[in-house]
């Protein structure tokens, strides 16, 4: 993931997973978004990369399950502004919904 390429819909709940656990691991975040650990290894090192989260080792393991995910003020701000676009572009979805139904 570049700088310049928007974020999609899983590696928005990626940072609410490691914003509301940041000890959570690799696997935890894969069993509990239904992800192969590939992907979810490759979504945390694009996130990493744009600077949205970063990933400290702990206690020197030299395993993934060593490791701290931190949400960056950055990856914070975009979280809230992705949060906040979602909630909208759903809300025009019932909307058109809603109309649609009663319309007829």
């Amino acid at each position: 993931m570049s700088n310049d390429k928007k974020i999609n819909e899983d590696d928005l709940k990626v940072l609410h997973l490691v914003h509301n656990n940041p000890e959570i691991s690799q696997r935890g975040i894969s069993e509990q978004m239904g992800f192969s650990l590939g992907k979810v290894n490759y979504c945390i090192k694009a996130l990493t990369e744009v600077g949205f989260i970063k990933c400290k080792s702990f206690l020197n393991h030299k395993n993934k399950l060593g490791y701290l995910y931190i949400l960056t003020p950055k990856g914070l701000s975009e979280k809230t502004s992705l949060t906040k676009r979602f909630l909208q572009k759903k809300q025009l979805e019932y909307e058109k919904l809603y109309n649609y139904f009663h319309e007829q």
